[in-house]
């Protein structure tokens, strides 16, 4: 599929999705928006990929939203009829259920920038990295979930500081508070997180599926029976699958199993 502001690049088992829009500072627009998660969709469906990195050109990674689309909630208040694509898909869901997905946050991570990779599941940042969910600076409020993500994420106290103040954090504060996995040379982003995804990527496919869906959905769950039930039929599923069986197979013959 060919994309205007998006680029989609494959190594091996893992592909690359790259926001291509840094002379506007990666800024989504509508267009841009469906892209990502359409690109997102198309290596998720890649039998040949096994898990997907997300990154940014040039200087920034993601400065939230083209100031077009400000624009356009203010003329839509006024009583002009404003053109508002339909998502073709929830992304948040989406990307919960999707392979494993690897943000490598290269730049400043603003507003919807950082609420676009909140559900992806894990974030590495360069040195160079910023991050800010600055809704209330703009007048609006926090999407996409994020208000309940970022408490999962940094706990309830940190969420109520960023999402109140606004304020721009760097990435070592980030990692601090548990918003990325961890900070990195700038240099060694890219390789840092090529390498975790290809980790990812040598698990069978649906055990990762079904292990990304347990952690999701019982993190938030407070009856530990749900919990326990969950992961019986998981684990019943599992029993025996041709994944157990290729990981059995590999271990009396000395070797790696081979999942794909």
């Amino acid at each position: 599929m060919a994309y205007e502001f998006i680029l989609v690049e494959r190594y091996g088992d893992v592909g690359v999705v790259t926001l291509n829009r840094p002379e506007r500072m990666n800024a989504m627009t509508y267009q841009m928006s469906q892209e990502y998660s359409d690109a997102v969709a198309e290596l998720n469906e890649d039998p040949s990929i096994g898990a997907i990195v997300v990154t940014g050109a040039g200087r920034p990674f993601c400065a939230g939203v083209d100031i077009s689309r400000f624009e356009d909630n203010i003329r839509e208040r006024d009583g002009e009829a404003v053109a508002r694509p339909k998502p073709r898909f929830n992304w948040v869901e989406y990307a919960r259920a999707a392979k494993p997905i690897v943000v490598a946050v290269n730049g400043p991570c603003i507003g919807a920038g950082l609420t676009r990779v909140l559900p992806c599941d894990v974030r590495i940042a360069s040195e160079r990295a910023t991050f800010s969910i600055r809704f209330v600076r703009v007048g609006i409020v926090p999407e996409l979930a994020s208000t309940q993500m970022l408490s999962q994420i940094v706990g309830l106290q940190h969420a109520l500081d960023l999402s109140l103040s606004g304020r721009t954090i760097d990435a070592r504060e980030a990692e601090r508070i548990g918003l990325v996995l961890k900070t990195v040379p700038h240099d060694g982003l890219m390789a840092t997180a090529m390498s975790l995804a290809r980790e990812y990527a040598q698990i069978g496919p649906e055990c990762l599926r079904e292990t990304k869906q347990l952690i999701y959905a019982n993190c938030v769950e407070q009856d530990i029976a749900t919990v326990m039930r969950r992961e019986g039929e998981a684990l019943a599923r599992r029993r025996g699958s041709e994944e157990q069986r290729e990981a059995v197979t590999a271990f009396r013959e000395k070797r790696e199993p081979k999942f794909r």
